[in-house]
């Protein structure tokens, strides 16, 4: 059983700003280092890999 937060009106005190200290979502992906191919296929072979 999870205790109820009893919630009062009164001052909160002085608050701080924190800058942003998160990165970018850019910034979290790995880096991969790929190479992009053009190949000739077939009108089968492109079936085959389609269905």
């Amino acid at each position: 059983m999870s205790k109820r937060i009893k919630y009062t009106d009164g001052e909160i005190g002085e608050v701080k700003i924190v800058k942003d200290f998160l990165p970018h979502p850019r910034e979290l992906l790995l880096k991969d280092d790929s190479v992009k191919v053009t190949i000739s296929l077939s009108k089968e072979s492109v079936e085959f890999f389609k269905s």
